[in-house]
């Protein structure tokens, strides 16, 4: 049965998180229900990675089984067609036929997120559910600085979700680099996998560091308690977009 790897990106506003679920739209249902619409089959899509509900992506990765020896570009189009008639807010950007070796989630070597926070008074218009708001100026680099505290491999039980389902919270976190653009400030994080909420656990305390309420030393404490109570506030999740996955 021919596989095919897609590129997907997705406004997370409207839907419940990717993962199909009984309380509401989710981006793989959209796309489940794109594919029975154009070929009449009923198939179940793997995905590099779970979003929450308002979490976004420009490079989600799934994989798909058909019966039907797809030319790639012609099942692009066909998909996007079904997705625009539905009204969902997802895109397909690329289709590859793929060996049955591939697998988008478990072929997956890295894993790659980006964390929108937009610092000045005035809230946002035109930004609203792209970016968490942040009314006060915030330091970037005390953010940055306190952002390498976490790199490397560590024990991440103070920034992982409570209802995390990972057999194990130790993980290598490859890159944590803040930066800032005028009123933008972005987290890029890197690593081969992420824990359920880390990335927006990591934005929340970072908020703190870059608002002088956290030192380094206190974000290095954080990380070695072990204790989910010495986490910052975990961040909103329309700051978060899903930006890509490495084979």
């Amino acid at each position: 049965m021919p596989r095919f790897k897609m590129t997907v990106e997705y406004d997370g506003t409207p839907y419940v998180g990717w993962q199909r679920q009984e309380n509401g739209p989710s981006v793989q249902g959209a796309l489940e229900a794109a594919i029975l619409s154009l070929t009449g089959e009923t198939v179940s899509i793997r995905g590099a990675g779970r979003t929450d509900s308002g979490v976004h992506a420009l490079g989600q990765v799934i994989h798909a089984d058909l019966t039907r020896a797809w030319q790639p570009y012609k099942l692009r189009n066909a998909l996007n067609a079904h997705l625009a008639l539905a009204g969902e807010a997802v895109s397909v950007l690329d289709v590859e036929a793929v060996t049955e070796a591939f697998d988008a989630r478990f072929s997956a070597t890295k894993r790659h997120y980006l964390y929108r926070i937009i610092s000045r008074p005035s809230r946002l218009a035109v930004e609203a559910h792209r970016a968490w708001w942040v009314a006060k100026i915030l330091d970037h680099e005390a953010m940055h600085a306190a952002a390498q505290q976490l790199v490397g491999h560590h024990d991440f039980t103070t920034f992982r979700s409570a209802h995390c389902q990972a057999n194990s919270p130790v993980r290598t976190l490859d890159r944590l680099d803040v930066t800032r653009q005028g009123d933008l400030i972005e987290i890029r994080a890197s690593a081969q996998s992420f824990l359920h909420n880390q990335i927006r656990s990591f934005a929340g305390t970072l908020k703190l560091a870059g608002e002088g309420k956290m030192t380094l030393d206190d974000v290095r404490a954080a990380l070695e308690a072990r204790d989910r109570a010495a986490c910052g506030p975990v961040a909103p999740p329309e700051g978060l977009y899903f930006m890509k996955v490495d084979y």
